[in-house]
Parts: C-alpha cells; structure tokens; sequence
C-alpha cells in the first residue's frame, strides 16, 4: 500500500571530509536543500571544519592552457601533479560511481577535478595560515574525535571497515582529522568568540521553518488484504470482494484481527498481524489513505477497493497535527546547525582573503 519504502541512511558526518567532496560537487540547489533539513540535522562537538575537502563557493582561479611537466596545480611552491589527482579522483569515483546514472560520469568527474582541486588550494593556504599562527594539536584531542567516530559506527561495523572501504589507512585518518581540528580553531579565531548562535537567532530561524517543525496527521492501521491481480476477470473479482466481506463478519462478530490477517491476509506483513505502523498523507495509495483517515479508532472500516486488492482496516490510533516546541534537542540542532553556517561562512571569508595574497597556477583543464 505504501508507495515507496524508506532507505535508512547512516551519515558519518566526522568522515565528510575525509570521504566526500559533496561540497565541491553539489549544486547550490542541493545546499539550499540542506539548509531545509536543519531540523534534523545532528550536532556533534568535534564536526568537520565545512568544506575541507572542497570549499564551496570559492571564485576559480584561471587556468593555464599548459601542463607544467605533469602539475595540476601550484600554491605557494606546493605542487599536486597530474597523476596524483587523477590516483584521487579514481579513488573518489570508486565511492559514488554507483550512485551516478552513466550519462552523469563525466560531468561528475569534471566536478570531482574542480573540488579535488579546490580542496588542496584550501588545504595549502589553511595549512600555512595555520602554521604561521601556531595552532596545534593534542593527541588527546585527536583521540576523542576518533571515540566518537567509533561510537557511532552501525552495529557489527569495525573502525578497521570503515578505513579499508574507505581506502584509507589510520595514519591518515588521524592526520586529516588533526588538521580538521586545527582547522575548526582557526576558524573559532576568526570568529572571534562569536561562533555560537543567539537565542534570538535561534528563535528567528524557528519562526522562518514554522513548516519544518511541524509533525503532520498521522495513523495507526493495520489491514488484512484480499490481493487481486491483472489477469483476474470481473467473476474472480467479485468473488475475492465476497471473501473480504466475509471476513469482516468475522472481524465485527470479534474474532481477533491479527490471528485473522495471519491466516488470510496476502500482505507481505501478515506475519506482524497486518500492522503497517504510523503513516501520514500521502504515503498510501489514495483510497486506502481516504479511508484510514475517515475511520474512528477501532472500528472495521467498509471493504475497500484498491489496485492492490480488497482490504479491511482497522485503526488503532489516530495523531492529530503537532507543532515541535522550540526546547530540549530542538533547540539544540537549531544552534548547531547556525554555528555550523557561521563556520562555513568565516571558512569561505578565510580562504578569500588567502587567496588574494597567495601565488597560485592551475594548469590544464
């Protein structure tokens, strides 16, 4: 009855920067969506310094025609040659090649070049401002970052896993997360103390997602399902009509409806007693989804028609509309997802004012 079923998504938010370049290749449309989600978004103390990997929004710096015996790109005498990027790009592309419809593949790769090298322009300036303020690191901090990587890794998933379908050792792994925890201080300089947002911020944002703090009506249903398929004609039809009629006698007269649906229902999830859990609209098929929000709680609705087949419904609870209060862990990923903006932006203002000063040649396309 659903129309599509959900894909559960595991996120390591602390691995962006290690992993992705999304950054760099993501389209300013699918920032702008990103920025709808911060209801959900999670918060975590030691998050990726935004855009490491490939700093978004940076202004591209022109390109030379030739290539420089081999060099993609020059900053400061620092030097990433061809065949280095094109060993990372492969390694990239190996990741999300799967995920890419095979018209998409070039211009994914041409994105993919742009971020790569966005990223190390990033990386060389950031690397020599941070160098030049003297901003270190501890092991211990290092240590925590990884804790709290490994706390959040799926059940049965090792930290070792993670790093071999990753392709990436250990020793790298704390490297990049040393320098994105130098990063993630240097950004807190620039700030100037002003990195946490306000109350108030915090409340205006609310006020402008009201739409995206808000639960929607929803039920409980559970159903027994009379399947009917293409080939059936009008007499197989009306019969399998009769034996959902029938077996809503029985419902009514009380017979119990999950030993019912186990017995007789063709859903797939008879085994659970037809139970479909909560839905809202638009998550069923419109008959179905006019009829469980028409029934009150408890009742045996009427037979009704689909083109899955005839179904019997019964609702155990009905969730009126709820607005989610601006409190508690609310609040909480409102704040950090407007510090996680106002990191982005002093990350991007930082890497500008870098450039301005710096010596750097891109070579090729």
């Amino acid at each position: 009855m659903s129309k599509k079923k959900g894909r559960f998504l595991f996120i390591m938010t602390a691995f962006f920067f290690i992993f992705v370049i999304a950054a760099g290749c993501g389209s300013k449309e699918q920032k702008a969506a990103n920025t709808e989600k911060a209801a959900t978004a999670p918060s975590q103390e030691n998050a990726a310094a935004p855009g490491v990997s490939a700093p978004p929004e940076q202004a591209s710096v022109p390109a030379k025609v030739a290539d420089a015996a081999g060099v993609a790109v020059e900053v400061e005498g620092s030097k990433l040659t061809q065949g280095e990027l094109e060993a990372e790009m492969q390694e990239k592309m190996a990741l999300i090649k799967d995920q890419i419809p095979a018209e998409s593949i070039e211009n994914a790769r041409a994105e993919m070049r742009k971020g790569l090298i966005d990223g190390f322009i990033a990386r060389t300036l950031l690397n020599r401002e941070i160098s030049s303020r003297k901003i270190t690191v501890t092991e211990k901090e290092i240590a925590d970052v990884i804790a709290e990587i490994k706390s959040q890794l799926p059940a049965g998933v090792t930290m070792d896993e993670l790093l071999k379908k990753n392709k990436i050792d250990a020793a790298k792994m704390r490297e990049e997360i040393g320098l994105n925890i130098r990063i993630n201080k240097l950004i807190m300089k620039e700030l100037g103390g002003k990195g946490k947002p306000t109350n108030k911020e915090i409340a205006e944002f609310y006020e402008k997602n009201r739409d995206k703090f808000t639960k929607p009506e929803s039920v409980h249903a559970r159903h027994i399902l009379v399947a009917k398929a293409p080939e059936d004609t009008e007499k197989i039809k009306a019969d399998k009509k009769t034996k959902a009629e029938e077996l809503r006698k029985q419902l009514i007269a009380g017979a119990d409806f999950a030993d019912m649906a186990v017995k007789n229902s063709d859903d797939p999830n008879k085994q659970s007693g037809g139970d479909l859990g909560f839905f809202s609209r638009g998550q069923m098929v419109k008959p179905f989804e006019d009829a469980a929000f028409s029934q009150k709680n408890s009742e045996i609705g009427p037979v009704v028609e689909t083109d899955f087949g005839f179904h019997i419904i019964q609702i155990l609870e009905h969730r009126s509309e709820q607005i989610i209060k601006l409190e508690g862990e609310t609040k909480k990923r409102i704040g950090a997802f407007l510090e996680q903006q106002k990191k982005q932006a002093a990350f991007d203002g930082l890497v500008k004012k870098q450039k301005k000063s710096a010596n750097i040649v891109v070579y090729g396309k």
